[in-house]
């Protein structure tokens, strides 16, 4: 079966803040068997828009990595994130 990935790209605006939500978000992604591949990093921008912070998070399965991102804990952790930065987030089916 396909693994699931939870992909990110992020503009901190607020470090402080963001990192109350990394905090709670990193608990919820321990409890949804979540494996962070990438977090952060140096980037270069090869084509299209570049954010500064990117992050992989890989589940066993797409279904596994939606119930993370719906899940109660991080909606609540997400609630922190606002104001703190823009995200784009997806839902990936992969190898």
């Amino acid at each position: 079966m396909p693994k699931g990935y939870i992909v990110a790209r992020i503009v901190v605006t607020d470090p402080a803040q963001y990192a109350e939500y990394v905090k709670d978000a990193s608990e919820a992604i321990r409890k949804y068997g979540g494996k962070p591949l990438v977090r952060g990093g140096t980037v270069e921008q090869l084509e299209g828009e570049a954010r500064p912070r990117n992050v992989v998070i890989e589940f066993e399965t797409l279904e596994q990595a939606k119930r993370y991102y719906h899940s109660p804990e991080y909606q609540a952790a997400k609630q922190k994130r606002e104001g703190a930065g823009r995200a784009d987030i997806v839902a990936v089916e992969g190898a």
